[in-house]
């Protein structure tokens, strides 16, 4: 990997591990620096899914696909923080529907938005900071 590719994608985990911190900071109170590393590898899952996939995709089918990779990172994480190390950074134990009280579809709703504004914005700070192409969507 060059310089330059490195210094963007560490550039989009920063943007991503902040976003992260601040979302659970305003809803929950209170964060953990393990959540830095979630969010920004969630950031970068999400901008690679207009680099990854055409342009061409419904932006609603790009909001489900984001949803479905935070939540399945958010399990593994919760997996690894929560369950093997024993860090009870969150539980949804309480939640109806939940798996292994790491995920539930409750939360599952919540990334919908979530994943809407980070592959906009992926797609923004990409456009304006690094001179790729301008974002477009397809509603359907």
């Amino acid at each position: 990997m060059n310089h330059r590719l490195l210094n963007k994608y560490l550039f989009l985990f920063d943007v991503g591990g902040l976003l992260y911190i601040l979302i659970e900071l305003i809803w929950r109170g209170r964060s953990h620096w393990t959540m830095f590393l979630l969010g920004g590898i969630c950031f970068v899952f999400l901008g690679l899914i207009n680099e990854v996939l055409p342009w061409q995709m419904p932006l609603w089918q790009q909001i489900l696909i984001g949803a479905v990779g935070i939540t399945t990172l958010e399990f593994l994480t919760g997996c690894i923080v929560n369950l093997a190390l024993g860090w009870n950074v969150w539980d949804y134990s309480g939640m109806p529907g939940n798996l292994l009280g790491q995920i539930c579809p409750q939360y599952f709703v919540l990334w919908l938005p979530v994943a809407l504004v980070g592959i906009v914005l992926d797609d923004w700070i990409r456009y304006w900071k690094f001179g790729e192409e301008r974002p477009h969507y397809r509603l359907i």
